[in-house]
């Protein structure tokens, strides 16, 4: 049978536990009270600046780009006459 609990109902705990529920309880609030200065804080902060991209960086990614795609395309030619050989030799 279910124990009721009103006036009458008797809660035992021990000194231990009292404490490490209080201990809880402040550690829990001063975590609260500590992130809610952060967000304050951080809110007031100004936004980080937008990286620059200097003329040497954007040269040497653009020569970068440009030789992958040439030897993209030499090795597209490559593949075409492998292709090439592999149809006569099947063809002929």
């Amino acid at each position: 049978m279910a124990t009721e609990i009103g006036k009458d109902t008797k809660v035992k705990l021990s000194l231990e536990t009292i404490i490490s529920l209080g201990i809880v309880l402040v550690t829990m609030t001063g975590m609260w009270f500590t992130l809610q200065a952060d967000i304050a804080e951080a809110k007031e902060l100004p936004e980080p600046p937008a990286p620059e991209v200097t003329r040497m960086e954007f040269q040497m990614k653009d020569e970068m780009i440009r030789n992958t795609i040439m030897t993209t395309q030499e090795d597209v030619k490559e593949i075409k006459e492998t292709l090439n050989k592999i149809e006569d030799k099947i063809y002929k």
